[in-house]
Order: structure tokens, then C-alpha cells, then sequence
């Protein structure tokens, strides 16, 4: 290479050029993926969202064949039968811009176990004085199916120190030790609340939502594909600075050499 170009074949530009062709692709690469996260949460929650709605009119099936739960089961309509047992209150939920509280009633079914069913909701502050009995005898309840919740997720909170009789997030690992029951890993909300209460709505499985995590992703795919232009940006401004160095060197307005040059002696 002639001229003021010859610099790009030292160690030093050798080291600085191979850093480039290999962070270039490692940042477009990188950038690549987050958005392809991000993608596919997008088409996760579309295909979510759509599963809710479609689980609204189709025929309610048997508990036991949409078990275990994931994101195909999650909003369908299921059924169930037996008789309610132990009731509990969740406060801190929201409908509609209102705080209020679910009334949770246990199903004790013919299998053994308990099924949390949310029977529905109440504004204001969890009270169960407030909170409607349960139907007694023998009944048959129709909802969509939900996955246990994690607290953190979709909002749960995850409170302690509850007064008695109350619960902060729907999940066995909770309330098993609240209920003397076997439980089932899922919950139910109800079609039609009962008695005075406003029916639940049901959710998307966690993880599907266009939440932090997936505006995060987003952002990450920018932060990467910002990085990859930095190094283009700062490659070509040092490529400049050298240049104009070579050519002010080459016009002896500098020494080709700074480290080289003769100190004067006193």
C-alpha cells in the first residue's frame, strides 16, 4: 500500500482493523437476536390474546383433559364439579381502574383435590364480611383456566403478613399452606361471578405480555446495533487522525517518530 495508507499494515493497525470485522458482526448478530426476542413475544402475546377470545365461545371441556397447564390450556373454558370448602380473599386486584379484591372459594372435587376458583370481584378493601357464601351442595362450575401465579408477575404483589384468611397470589405453592387440602396446580375464573360480584376476566399466561422484559429486549436490540455503529464511527475517526498525522509528518511539521526525537541538552 503507498502513500499515507501504509500505516494500516503495522501491528497495530493489524490489531485494531481485526477488532473491527470481528465486533461489527458480534453486535449485528447480538442486535439480531434481541429483536427476534422481542418478536416472538409480540406473536406470543397476538397468538395469546386470540386464544382468550376464541376460549370464550368454544364448548367448555372436562378440568382433568385440559391438565397439565401451559400457554396452549391457559384462557380455555373448562369445567368442573364439587363442593366449595374454604374461602379466601385476595386483595390488591384491579378491574377496570378499581382496586378491589377476588373472592376465592376452594372446589373440592371428586379426584381428591381442590380447585381454587375465583368466583369474582368486589371494590374497596378486602373484607370478608363482604365477601358472598358460596353456594352450598353438589355444584358444577364453567371458567377459564388460569396458570398459578408467580408473585412479581402480571402485577401480583408479593405481600406478607396478610390478616387471616387472605391470600396474595392464586398459586398451590401459596396456598398450601392455607387450605388443608391436595390442590390442583391451576385456578379457575368463573364465566358468570356469583351473587352480586363482578366476573374476572381471564389472562394471558405469564411471559406472553408485551411487559418490561419485552420493551427491554427492544431496547437492547437498539443499545447493539448503536454499539456496531460506534465502532464504524470511532474506526474512521482514528483512521483520519492517522492520516492527517502521516501527511504532517510527511510535510515536517512533526516528527514521523514523537518517542524518537533528539532532547535538546542544556
Amino acid at each position: 500500500m503507498e502513500g499515507v495508507y501504509r500505516f494500516l499494515l503495522t501491528p497495530r493497525w493489524w490489531g485494531i482493523n481485526v477488532f473491527v470485522l470481528l465486533a461489527i458482526p458480534f453486535c449485528v448478530f447480538m442486535g439480531s437476536w434481541q429483536l427476534s426476542r422481542f418478536e416472538g413475544r409480540v406473536q406470543d402475546h397476538r397468538a395469546a390474546t386470540e386464544q382468550a377470545a376464541a376460549g370464550r365461545d368454544e364448548a367448555a371441556r372436562p378440568l382433568r383433559s385440559m391438565l397439565p397447564v401451559d400457554k396452549s390450556t391457559v384462557g380455555r373454558r373448562v369445567t368442573a364439579s364439587g363442593r366449595y370448602g374454604e374461602q379466601l380473599l385476595v386483595p390488591g386486584r384491579e378491574l377496570d381502574g378499581k382496586r378491589g379484591f377476588y373472592v376465592l372459594t376452594l372446589l373440592r372435587t371428586d379426584a381428591g383435590r381442590a380447585l381454587p376458583v375465583v368466583r369474582g370481584w368486589l371494590p374497596g378493601t378486602a373484607d370478608s364480611a363482604r365477601a358472598p357464601a358460596a353456594p352450598a351442595g353438589e355444584v358444577t362450575v364453567t371458567g377459564a383456566l388460569q396458570a398459578s401465579e408467580t408473585p412479581g408477575d402480571n402485577g401480583v404483589a408479593a405481600q406478607g403478613g396478610l390478616p387471616a384468611g387472605q391470600t396474595a397470589a392464586i398459586s398451590s405453592a401459596s396456598l398450601v399452606n392455607l387450605v388443608p387440602y391436595r390442590l390442583y396446580d391451576a385456578w379457575v375464573t368463573l364465566d358468570k361471578a356469583d351473587a352480586g360480584m363482578r366476573a374476572v376476566p381471564a389472562r394471558a399466561p405469564d411471559g406472553t405480555g408485551l411487559d418490561l422484559k419485552a420493551f427491554q429486549n427492544l431496547g437492547y436490540t437498539g443499545e447493539w446495533f448503536v454499539f456496531a455503529g460506534f465502532v464504524v464511527f470511532m474506526w474512521f475517526r482514528l483512521l483520519r487522525r492517522e492520516v492527517e498525522f502521516q501527511r504532517d509528518a510527511a510535510l515536517g511539521l512533526v516528527p514521523e517518530n514523537p518517542q524518537q526525537t533528539p532532547v535538546a541538552s542544556g
